[in-house]
């Protein structure tokens, strides 16, 4: 349990003021459209026909995920589509805890060769996949979201200093820590009005990229010359880019 208040509303409801003038609400909303595309496709894919997937289906799920997409074909090659989809089968069953799951499945994925392929991304892998494949039951977590090495994100920006995101000795244990606060973020925000752009845990995934967004648009413009500030993307692409939803397939 989190003690003390945990959502920083009046900083959440500024974030709120600052992305109304930079995303529209017909922006958000189409983003919000390819997430729920994103979460169909990768449901159909996982769910239409039972593991052991072939290579092709297997490609498809990895290009649709952000921290795979581009290694694709290498984690492929080094992993095999049988002992890969092993492993995805395992984390997508709910037959046990999940942050059981996603620490079977991050020490598969090292016994598999590919820790070095993913760069650390083991885990934004797997909540990948949980949370689009079954929005409904599971939430996202990616280093924009909270990076446990840098202790920065999304998240710690509109929760209260007393939250300690990075609770927990293993990924699974703070993944249910992200959990929470993501659950105490979705449901104040659904009552006050800041991640209502989206059904389900969608609206929250906007809301946290969009303040992620906004906020390294900050930074930015502080510390970066004119020059550079030109090929950064504006805030409506970045989130896009964030929730990977970028391309024409979304």
């Amino acid at each position: 349990m989190m003690a003390g208040p945990v959502v920083d509303t009046p900083t959440a409801l500024e974030f709120q003021r600052e992305i109304a003038d930079v995303i529209s609400d017909a922006e958000l909303r189409a983003i919000t459209g390819g997430l729920e595309r994103k979460s169909a496709a990768l449901h159909g894919l996982l769910f239409t026909a039972p593991p052991p997937w072939d290579r092709a289906t297997l490609r498809q799920v990895l290009r649709w995920v952000f921290a795979t997409r581009r290694r694709a074909d290498r984690i492929l090659d080094l992993a095999g589509p049988e002992p890969l989809s092993a492993a995805i089968a395992g984390l997508l069953d709910g037959g046990a805890p999940v942050d059981e799951r996603i620490d079977r499945f991050d020490a598969a994925l090292r016994d598999l060769g590919l820790e070095a392929v993913l760069a650390g991304r083991g885990f934004e892998f797997a909540t990948e996949l949980l949370h689009f494949a079954l929005p409904d039951q599971y939430w996202l977590w990616t280093r924009w979201v909270w990076d446990p090495d840098a202790r920065t994100g999304a998240l710690a920006l509109v929760t209260t200093d007393e939250v300690d995101l990075g609770a927990g000795d293993t990924k699974g244990a703070m993944y249910l820590t992200v959990g929470r606060a993501t659950a105490f973020v979705d449901a104040t925000g659904k009552a006050a009005g800041f991640t209502t752009a989206g059904p389900g845990l969608f609206g929250v995934d906007v809301l946290l990229a969009s303040v992620y967004a906004v906020y390294m648009h900050t930074v930015l413009r502080m510390r970066l010359s004119r020059e550079f500030n030109r090929v950064i993307p504006p805030p409506s692409d970045l989130v896009r880019r964030l929730l990977g939803v970028h391309d024409g397939r979304s």
